[in-house]
């Protein structure tokens, strides 16, 4: 143990609060208490760490109709243990449609549960969609530049789904629990660790085209077949976060 950490202990202090009794007396003391990865471990807001209620995905394409739907309920049926709301919403929703029947069957093959599939009905995104989710996940870069238009506040909460899962990849179980442990509820750890993935998008490259998911909507079976195939493998990175971040 550091002997800063040592003489906290002794004080009764948190290792966060010995950091602000340092940053008061000096900005440089602070900074050498900070290792060179603690801005990929320690990055959530304070406010943040200790966020209640359940942890929540919203992922977003344009008619809510095909990919958005079929990842959520996807998501649902991978996560549903651990008791995460999982929803979905469109750009330029065709409100109150349901799922196409390609996306329907790509589901239920996929392992979701045909009834989510048969109850979905599209939804228009709003500001407050977007304020409430701790994770959201679209299905380009388009659609997440419209996200951040409507709230710029969530810059680090949205991704391209792939971009996420390439982004995720980069980091071990043990970085992802790592990077969780800032928060102290299950929605405040997965708030960390989205927010900890997102530092590494200086270090992965920025999104590009590869990140997007191809858009079947009024196209034949083999579309859907290679949006799926490019969807499901981030679909599947995304549940191993999930899973490692509100342990």
């Amino acid at each position: 143990m550091h002997a800063s950490d040592r003489e906290a202990a002794r004080l009764g202090m948190t290792r966060r609060e010995r950091r602000r009794s340092l940053a008061a007396a000096s900005p440089d003391a602070e900074a050498a208490t900070r290792s060179p990865l603690s801005s990929l471990f320690d990055p959530a807001p304070e406010d943040e760490h200790d966020r209640e209620g359940t942890p929540s995905i919203l992922t977003v394409c344009t008619g809510n109709i095909c990919r958005s739907p079929l990842a959520e309920v996807m998501l649902r049926a991978s996560l549903r243990e651990l008791g995460i709301a999982v929803s979905s919403a469109g750009t330029h929703a065709l409100v109150d449609h349901g799922m196409t029947a390609q996306a329907r069957e790509l589901a239920v093959q996929g392992g979701a549960r045909e009834q989510d599939a048969l109850q979905h009905q599209a939804r228009l995104l709003t500001e407050r969609m977007l304020l409430e989710a701790d994770l959201v996940l679209t299905m380009t870069r388009e659609h997440r530049g419209i996200a951040v238009q409507l709230t710029p506040s969530r810059l680090h909460r949205v991704f391209p789904v792939r971009e996420f899962a390439r982004l995720a990849a980069g980091l071990s179980d043990d970085d992802v629990r790592r990077a969780a442990d800032v928060g102290s509820t299950p929605r405040a750890r997965l708030g960390a660790a989205v927010t900890a993935i997102s530092h590494r998008r200086g270090l992965s490259g920025s999104a590009s085209s590869a990140d997007d998911v191809i858009d079947p909507y009024r196209r034949d079976s083999e579309v859907y077949q290679q949006s799926a195939r490019e969807l499901f493998p981030a679909l599947f990175e995304v549940e191993r976060v999930v899973r490692l971040a509100t342990a």
